[in-house]
């Protein structure tokens, strides 16, 4: 089946001119040589890529795993391709590269912060969830009234910086400053004590707060 129309007839006797050689060309039509699919033909009887016509697969291979298309050099200009980093430190990083978001995530997890934190109930006796907070799944009050907070997160070591704060006592009232010390025991646990003029592990009335670092 043929593609194109010329732009000519010749019969058996029929002259050849350069007219009618540049109308083969020059006035030629595309008959049916699209797929329905990524060719068409246009109104003017040109040839065409559908919208939507090219797929992927059509696309010059990409060099390598971990790149997209896009353009790093300044100003408008053709497609290049951008390298995308995963390394969970982020050594790789630069101006002209992206990364996954996975190492992104491992980066800012492993970065110096506050990683578990909990406000509880300080007269609460046994295991309890704290009152609020994030990384912590209860706390536990031992029978010297001093508290084990269970963490839901890993420190990288047992060894992490910790932070407690009470502020009252069965005496004070809530108008003192008792001394709180929290400390890790392992790399899921931390130990809390509370000092007063009553003794350690005083009631209280106020809620106590924890934080881990590391």
């Amino acid at each position: 089946m043929a593609i194109i129309t010329t732009g000519n007839d010749f019969g058996a006797t029929a002259a050849v001119t350069s007219t009618t050689l540049n109308n083969i060309a020059n006035a030629a039509t595309f008959d049916d040589p699209v797929d329905g699919t990524s060719l068409e033909l246009k109104g003017d009887g040109k040839l065409g890529i559908k919208d939507a016509g090219v797929t992927k697969a059509k696309i010059e291979n990409i060099s390598a795993p971990l790149r997209v298309l896009g353009r790093t050099t300044a100003g408008a200009g053709v497609a290049e391709e951008v390298t995308i980093n995963d390394n969970d430190d982020l050594s790789g990083a630069s101006a002209i590269t992206l990364a996954t978001d996975e190492s992104i995530k491992a980066y800012v997890d492993s970065s110096l912060g506050i990683k578990a934190h909990c406000v509880w109930d300080g007269t609460a006796t046994g295991t309890n969830a704290p009152i609020s907070g994030s990384g912590v799944t209860s706390v536990t009050r031992n029978a010297a009234g001093n508290w084990t907070i269970n963490l839901s997160v890993t420190a990288p070591s047992a060894s992490f910086t910790t932070l407690a704060s009470s502020r009252s006592n069965g005496s004070s009232g809530g108008t003192t400053n008792n001394a709180t010390g929290a400390y890790s025991t392992s790399t899921t646990t931390v130990g809390v004590t509370r000092e007063s003029g009553t003794g350690a592990g005083s009631d209280g009335s106020d809620p106590l707060s924890f934080a881990a670092i590391w």
